[in-house]
């Protein structure tokens, strides 16, 4: 090969892997357990919120977490649930808000930062859903029900996208 193409090929090249395997694109990740296994995804800025939303197994009512991005960091910024019950707060701790709104009592101000958090998609009753503009998700159909996942805010590359599944726009 001569040297012209040597030199015109390994730039392209380089240029190319880069462009493939280079983390750019925030997301939320849910990993397989605790493996870098890439199940599913989807794109969020930071700062941006998204919701989970779950059956409680006690008193069967819907409790809803809201989450925003912050530094590499899951924030806790909001929890409203119906009933006080085992797992349910009863009032808020800090500079948090506790309130009663449409029958539902809410904590607000939250600052709670998680690096990851560890959910096991509910098999029977929990009906583990993501809330993300506007579009509601259920996980079990589209990660599987009862997998334990791990909830990572990270950045993926083409190629990690090319192998997970972005559970917002299919």
């Amino acid at each position: 090969m001569s040297l012209l193409k040597r030199f015109f090929f390994l730039p392209l090249f380089i240029i190319l892997a880069c462009l493939f395997f280079f983390p750019y694109k925030q997301v939320i990740a849910f990993y397989f357990e605790d493996s870098d296994r890439l199940i599913a995804f989807f794109p969020i800025a930071e700062s941006q919120t998204f919701q989970i939303v779950y059956t409680h197994s006690i008193h069967f009512t819907d409790v809803v977490e809201t989450y925003t991005i912050f530094e590499k960091e899951l924030v806790l910024t909001e929890l409203m649930y119906e009933n006080f019950a085992v797992g349910m707060p009863a009032n808020a701790e800090g500079n948090e808000v506790f309130e009663r709104r449409d029958g539902k009592y809410v904590i607000t101000n939250m600052n709670r930062r998680f690096q990851t958090i560890d959910l096991r998609i509910g098999q029977v009753r929990a009906n583990h859903r993501l809330i993300y503009k506007g579009k509601e998700i259920v996980l079990g159909e589209k990660i599987g029900y009862g997998k334990w996942v791990r909830i990572v805010p990270t950045r993926i590359s083409l190629w990690q996208q090319l192998k997970g599944v972005n559970i917002i726009d299919e």
